[in-house]
């Protein structure tokens, strides 16, 4: 095996993205909660947002994208399949491109990101995925339930809902497995 050509050139990026202690603040324990985050899409705080990087794409739910004021001819055709925990393929048939903005106080960072949109019953409204994270260079911790990320003003940080990642996990535990309406 070889690997022929070179390798990319990545930016330097003089920021030292790191947890500590502090980031526990305001944290209730015992915990073990998923990172849910309210960036802002398209203009649209859009609250439940799972951070996975887990999740090789980032998917939209259809219920969020018609609830953005969206419509689905502004949609373009996909055929990206993904493959969920039980390894069964769902076929994504529409895409759409927007910028996302996560901010906090005067430090923040927007990337377009590409977003597969699935008509599924979901627990969030969104999953940002390893591209999400990828393109704003992040890094998400759980345990600290905080995403970091470079901005031009230093380190921004996204902090993690507590209380709406709990709300999110006892829908999951109903039987229709997510949200009871869209």
């Amino acid at each position: 095996m070889s690997i022929v050509g070179e390798p990319s050139k990545r930016s330097k990026s003089e920021l030292t993205l790191e947890f500590g202690d502090p980031d526990f603040e305001g944290l209730k324990f015992p915990k073990d909660d998923p990172l849910v985050i309210t960036p802002i899409i398209r203009n649209c705080h859009v609250i439940m947002v799972l951070v996975d990087n887990g999740a090789s794409v980032d998917i939209l739910f259809h219920h969020t994208f018609i609830r953005m004021g969206y419509n689905n001819s502004q949609l373009t055709p996909s055929d990206t399949p993904i493959y969920g925990f039980n390894h069964m393929e769902c076929k994504i048939e529409e895409a759409i491109q927007l910028p996302v903005t996560i901010r906090e106080e005067n430090r923040e960072a927007t990337q377009m990101l590409n977003f597969q949109v699935v008509k599924a019953t979901p627990t969030y409204n969104d999953i940002m995925g390893s591209t999400g994270i990828h393109a704003f260079k992040a890094v998400p911790s759980t345990y600290h339930m905080k995403l970091k990320f470079p901005t031009r003003n230093g380190v921004g940080e996204a902090r993690g809902d507590q209380k709406m990642a709990r709300s999110c996990y006892v829908a999951t535990l109903r039987p229709d497995g997510g949200m009871s309406s869209p």
